[in-house]
Order: structure tokens, then C-alpha cells, then sequence
């Protein structure tokens, strides 16, 4: 995160003269986001129907709310119902240089993006990355037979059409100031969740329409053999823990609360790692975000752990979207 983003952003979530000077600006980005929306509402510019549904898992502020945990969590599930899901992405940084791209396993974080790398290893389903939203499904269905698509991102990417939109609030910081970018953190007014089909709070408390999810951390992964431990086994100790996150402070937090003291190494959203930043840790017993250890693998020490973010969805949220998405086929 660039300094100039990092003091944006801390005026987003209290009172700020710097957010008071950006209302036009934010005016200006409102209006041009308002004509776009009414395009592709009159058929001015066209949205691409796939012919099989599309789940669009977005949110309306800038940073992390925990779409991806949540997507990797609705694939697990859709798959149990017997459904056969991919996943399509942007690949936030992807420097990957064509059309769209195949996401596996041998393939750099830094080619196709942390987040799509992540979703692809734990949820174990096709994924493609691409600028082109539909050129990417298209991909999918082609070459995976997929018949269901869940797009990680990409509420705000209206050429791409979408059977079902899931937004996530955050339970926490909910919507800031509630102002537009860049005098605020939403990408678009709050009235957007009167018209889509799933609201989950992530943390806090529900409000009406709304249905809830619970992240938690519970046990991690050696990088280099791949031993899975309960995180309790750590409890006691101070270890060394690695968050290259949008809100890194929780994943310390939440492992301070297991009993686990932290000495910490705090990265920027989607840092791009060389081995300088973690060679001082090669002997030591580190903890990281499962996002950050799919880019730091590579330098891993014979002690490095990962540590998945684990979702607890309620009941009736998979019941009713799974119902939506019978209705659809």
C-alpha cells in the first residue's frame, strides 16, 4: 500500500478534512459510475449471457471483506451438491500478458495473482484470470465443463452477466464514512444492496435481509512437508507471523487470542515477496496467511506454517442460494 493510500484510507474511517476537500471528486466519480450503470440498463452497452449461472461475489468499499475465503467456501459446498463450479478472477498484479490465462498449481503467484493461486490450491477447481470477465467464463465452459461460475471480485464489471450477486459487508468497518472514492471507501452507493440477491455480514451483527458468516483460524500447514497442525500446538510460544493483507492486525489478533504471542511482520495488500523480506526468518518458527504463503513457498523454512482462513457460513445463506440456483437451470 502506497503512503498516500494508507492516509486515504485512515480518513475513510473517521471524521477527515481530507475526505471534506475530495466530495467533488467524489461527485464526479458518482455521476460517471450512475451513467455507466444506466448503459447497461438501457442496452447501450451490452452484458455477455453465458448460458450457464453466474455468482458474482463482490462488495462496495475498497479492500478485503473476505470474498475470497468465501468463494473458496461456496465452491467446496456447490461441489458437495453435485455441481461442477469454476472460478474467474482479474488476478489483482497478474502480470500473466494474455487474453486470459489458466490458473495451476506450477504457475507463479506474481504471473497469476495471490488470490486466484490461493482459491485454485484449496478449493481444488478450474480457475482463469483475464481483464475480460466473459472471454474468461467462456474459457471455462469450453475447456472445463463447468456448470456453475463463481466470479471472485467483479460486482462493479457489468459487461459480465450475473444470475446471482452476493455482497459482503464488513462487520467491523461497515461502510466508513459512507462516501463515494475517493472521499470515501465505496465503489458505489449503499442503495446497490436493495437490488442484489444475497447480503452477508462478515462479523458483527445482521441486520434484517442480511445473513451472516464467521471467519476463524484453526489449524496450519507446513509449506515444506505439508504436516497439519492444530493451532493450539502453537499456543504459549512467541513465534514470528507474516500478514500481507488488506487488514493484517487481525490475523495477529485473532492469533494472539488462541495464545499464541506474535512478533510481527506487517506487508501491503498483495506484496510482492523476494527473499530479502523473509531471509531473516529462515530458522524461526513463522506463521503466516495462507494468501501470503502461496507467494513465499519458494523461500520457505523448514518451520514456516500457513494458516487458511476458515469459514463458518449459517445454514439458511447455502439453503437459499442453492435454491436460487436450481430455479435458474
Amino acid at each position: 500500500m502506497s503512503r498516500l493510500h494508507a492516509v486515504l484510507e485512515r480518513s475513510w474511517y473517521r471524521a477527515s478534512l481530507i475526505s471534506l476537500i475530495l466530495l467533488p471528486l467524489s461527485g464526479v466519480y458518482g455521476i460517471t459510475i450512475a451513467l455507466r450503470a444506466a448503459a447497461y440498463r438501457y442496452g447501450l452497452m451490452k452484458q455477455m449471457d453465458l448460458g450457464v449461472p453466474v455468482i458474482v461475489i463482490g462488495n462496495l468499499t475498497v479492500g478485503g471483506t473476505g470474498k475470497t475465503p468465501l468463494t473458496i467456501e461456496l465452491v467446496n459446498r456447490l461441489r458437495e451438491k453435485g455441481f461442477s463450479p469454476g472460478v474467474v478472477s482479474r488476478g489483482y498484479k497478474a502480470k500473466a500478458n494474455t487474453g486470459s490465462t489458466l490458473v495451476t498449481c506450477d504457475l507463479d503467484a506474481g504471473i497469476v495473482g495471490d488470490e486466484p493461486l490461493l482459491i485454485h490450491k484449496e478449493a481444488q477447481c478450474p480457475v482463469v484470470i483475464g481483464r475480460n470477465r466473459p472471454s474468461a467464463c467462456s474459457q471455462l465452459i469450453d475447456l472445463h465443463n463447468v456448470d456453475v461460475i463463481l466470479s471472485d471480485d467483479g460486482l462493479q464489471h457489468l459487461s459480465l452477466g450475473r444470475d446471482l450477486e452476493v455482497v459482503i459487508v464488513d462487520g467491523k468497518r461497515i461502510f466508513g464514512n459512507r462516501l463515494l472514492l475517493p472521499a470515501g471507501p465505496l465503489r458505489e452507493s449503499t442503495r446497490r444492496l436493495e437490488s442484489v440477491d444475497f447480503v452477508v455480514r462478515h462479523g458483527g451483527v445482521a441486520q434484517p435481509r442480511e445473513y451472516t458468516m464467521r471467519s476463524y483460524l484453526q489449524y496450519a500447514v507446513n509449506l515444506e512437508t505439508g504436516e497439519r497442525r492444530e493451532l493450539g500446538s502453537f499456543s504459549g510460544r512467541e513465534v514470528d507471523a507474516i500478514a500481507g493483507i488488506a487488514h493484517p492486525t487481525e490475523f495477529f489478533e485473532r492469533l494472539n487470542e488462541l495464545g499464541i504471542g506474535t512478533i510481527e511482520h506487517k506487508f501491503s495488500d498483495h506484496h510482492s515477496y523476494s527473499q530479502s523480506d523473509v531471509a531473516h526468518l529462515i530458522d524461526k518458527t513463522t506463521l503466516m496467511t495462507a494468501k501470503d504463503a502461496v507467494k513465499i513457498d519458494t523461500y520457505a523454512g523448514k518451520d514456516w506454517w500457513s494458516v487458511p482462513q476458515m469459514v463458518d457460513l449459517n445454514a439458511p445463506f447455502l439453503d437459499d442460494l442453492v435454491k436460487k440456483l436450481g430455479a435458474i437451470n
